[in-house]
């Protein structure tokens, strides 16, 4: 889609989360598209006088291209609420559960949206035992992007219990969330929210070339095959459709967001289980989303103007935003 008039939109990147690389690469992709579409960009590099920065620039509405804290989690969304300045992707309640994992689930598994089980455990505890049965995943509460995930095996070589010189995300993080590892194939799917609702666009099947898709899998060009669309049963691809969107509404998300699946083939529709709802997904060059709308006939400008749009339909339809938007 064409937005009907040329904006003034600032387009928010960078920060100083682990993945601010990412960022910087969405941020340059997104503000390219809106310049080629002929609006006013101004490039703002997240720092501690962002609100300064954007209070400066008065845009017509925010392009959040940040990944991570504080662009994810709702410390930015409440900051550009209380300015009354437009943005785009979801507001701060939605931000705010679906960065964590455990509240993700608290918000998912009630709806009959199926996600592995697990706890919360402190980092120290695993230097003692395993708090599930091998194998198993640990991954801290509130990143994204695969930032710090670790799956221990029977014959890894954390050792067990894990020791302590061992390099993993208990060096990095106080508590971590422990779940059981499912075996199978890594599954995505992106949903887009337009005047008619959210939609989803299909599935695509992320096969890394060598271990698991972790943060380096994700954004280094090559180490990972997308297979897009997925060549699944079809009910399989209309479960994660259906899933996809029913994650999207319970969260409350705006724009667009991606949900990531692991399925165990054996197992036919019991084996599909959600592992996360992404709020701001990648706008890379290799990311998910713009892959997808690709696929569906939609270029990558005509994204980024339709994820506009969304923000400013939401914005107007609240007479500003309340956080929760």
């Amino acid at each position: 889609m064409r937005l009907d008039s040329k904006l003034h939109i600032a387009v928010l990147m960078g920060g100083w989360a682990n993945e601010r690389p990412v960022s910087l690469m969405s941020g340059k992709g997104v503000a390219d598209a809106l310049e080629s579409r002929g609006h006013k960009v101004t490039r703002i590099d997240m720092d501690r006088t962002v609100a300064a920065k954007i209070a400066e620039a008065a845009p017509d509405v925010v392009f959040n291209a940040l990944h991570g804290v504080p662009g994810e989690d709702g410390t930015v969304q409440g900051m550009l609420d209380l300015m009354g300045v437009p943005y785009t992707h979801s507001g701060l309640a939605t931000s705010v559960i679906a960065i964590d994992k455990e509240l993700t689930k608290q918000a998912l598994v009630p709806k009959g949206i199926p996600m592995p089980g697990g706890r919360i455990v402190k980092s120290e505890e695993l230097y003692e035992k395993d708090p599930l049965p091998r194998p198993y995943v640990l991954k801290p509460v509130n990143e994204g992007s695969s930032v710090g995930v670790a799956i221990v095996t029977e014959d890894g070589n954390y050792g067990n219990p894990i020791a302590r010189d061992a390099k993993g995300p208990w060096q990095e993080f106080s508590e971590l969330l422990a779940e059981p590892y499912i075996r199978g194939r890594e599954l995505t799917t992106a949903v887009i929210d337009g005047p008619d609702g959210p939609r989803a666009l299909t599935v695509t099947e992320l096969v890394p070339k060598s271990g698991f898709y972790d943060f380096d899998a994700k954004y280094t060009d090559g180490m990972t095959d997308h297979v897009c669309p997925a060549e699944l049963p079809e009910n399989i691809t209309a479960l994660c459709l259906d899933l996809a969107v029913r994650a999207h509404k319970a969260l409350g998300c705006k724009g667009t967001s991606r949900t990531d699946f692991r399925w165990d083939d054996e197992h036919g529709e019991d084996g599909l289980f959600v592992l996360e709802t992404n709020t701001q997904p990648g706008m890379t060059p290799l990311s998910l989303v713009p892959e997808q709308a690709r696929h569906c006939g939609m270029e990558y400008a005509d994204l980024v103007e339709a994820i506009v749009a969304e923000a400013l339909r939401t914005f107007d339809s609240k007479g500003g935003s309340d956080g929760d938007r």
